[in-house]
């Protein structure tokens, strides 16, 4: 079967080298017709699926999909294609998962496989998928929707891009996370797929989608504005069409001057420091400094000429002590580093706190293992792997720690 598959692809994949640029045609312009193409080669990306003819006597159009590939390895800015169906994909994840609970009590590890495999390749593509969505609005935004040319293009535009942002809210706040730990139960690898992932990306989506949706109110109201200066503007070239004789008349002779024209420019305020305003620090810094330098030059005037002598020494040097719970983990950490085997179990935190009979408290012994492991540096924490042993509680399925072992990767 997947020999098979992987044969049927790799043809499907010379097709489109081998036509390249009739489906570019096809991209860009739209559609081609009957006499840009050969007979034989229509035949051929009909049947493929590359193209399709909407109606008899029609040019041929690209699928939707091949349309979609395209845009999105083009980084087209016409692509404006976002699923906001998120109903649907959290269906058939809890559909998969339920298939792969099923596989695996009744001991078909095959199947319990292929079950989790499809699983994950659907929750990674749910999460792409946002992650698309979010570059295409991000895409639009900084392009101000310059694929269109009128003011009126691009209000229409920019509501169309904030009810897909709020659908796209809606159906993420629908998620139930409490049904998805149900449905994975004690099985680890499903809580974390389904859980802790899902859930992460989730979030770091909704967080975006918010950022997105402000800015595209922010782009709304300028673009409304610009409107509205250009009915006005549009409106008085109107008028001046329409009446070719008007003279703007001298309003100053007038006895009432219309308050549109008895607006003077603001007075200057009074000078005054504006301590919360962050450009004037480094102008306020000199100003201090220079004073605290005047009155240091005015007290050594004022001193007497004959004074004691001063005999200048260097300070001792001093360190602060580490805490001893810290430099225990990062003996642990060492005590790793140097035992470490290729194909042996490493040593957990609580075997190791027993095995050197260190007197401290297990569970602050795990808080301690577990921030010194989260505060290392990138290139330091790149080496080591922290790998929990959890267990889960009835009856809202927490997970609690009962251990962690630091590894080498």
């Amino acid at each position: 079967m997947s020999n098979n598959l992987h044969q049927a692809g790799t043809k499907f994949l010379r097709l489109l080298a081998r036509h390249g640029d009739a489906i570019m045609d096809a991209y860009i312009s739209g559609s081609i017709g009957d006499h840009q193409v050969e007979a034989k080669v229509q035949d051929k990306l009909v049947k493929a699926g590359v193209l399709y003819r909407p109606e008899p006597g029609a040019d041929l159009h690209l699928r939707h999909a091949v349309r979609s590939l395209l845009e999105e390895a083009l980084k087209d800015e016409r692509n404006r294609q976002i699923d906001a169906n998120a109903g649907s994909a959290i269906a058939a994840f809890k559909t998969l998962a339920q298939h792969y609970t099923e596989a695996r009590h009744q001991g078909d590890i095959a199947a319990a496989d292929a079950h989790y495999r499809d699983l994950s390749e659907h929750v990674y593509a749910f999460s792409e998928g946002l992650q698309h969505s979010i570059r295409v609005m991000w895409s639009r935004i900084n392009n101000e929707f310059g694929y269109v040319s009128s003011i009126n293009a691009k209000i229409r535009e920019n509501e169309l891009a904030q009810s897909q942002v709020s659908e796209l809210l809606a159906g993420l706040e629908m998620i139930s996370f409490e049904e998805l730990a149900d449905i994975a139960g004690d099985i680890r690898e499903l809580r974390r797929l389904l859980v802790a992932n899902l859930q992460q990306n989730i979030s770091q989506c909704i967080q975006e989608l918010s950022v997105v949706q402000g800015r595209l109110l922010q782009l709304l109201g300028r673009f409304r504005q610009i409107h509205g200066r250009a009915k006005l503007l549009k409106g008085w070239l109107l008028y001046t069409e329409q009446h070719p004789d008007y003279e703007v008349g001298n309003h100053v002779s007038h006895k009432q001057i219309p308050a549109l024209f008895n607006e003077a420019d603001a007075a200057i305020a009074a000078a005054s420091v504006d301590i919360h305003n962050s450009a004037h620090e480094s102008t306020l810094v000199e100003l201090v400094a220079h004073i605290k330098a005047n009155r240091l030059a005015r007290f050594t005037q004022a001193a007497p000429q004959h004074s004691d002598s001063v005999i200048l020494q260097d300070n001792p040097d001093y360190e602060l002590d580490e805490h001893p719970i810290k430099a225990a983990v990062s003996e642990y950490f060492v005590h790793v580093i140097d035992n470490f085997e290729p194909g042996t179990a490493s040593l957990s935190a609580l075997d190791y706190l027993q095995q050197q009979q260190l007197e401290y408290d297990a569970e602050s012994w795990l808080y301690q293992v577990i921030g010194g492991y989260e505060g290392l540096p990138q290139e330091q924490k790149a080496y080591f792997e922290l790998d929990p042993e959890t267990e889960t509680r009835a009856p809202f399925a927490n997970v609690v720690i009962r251990d962690v072992s630091v590894g080498l990767r």
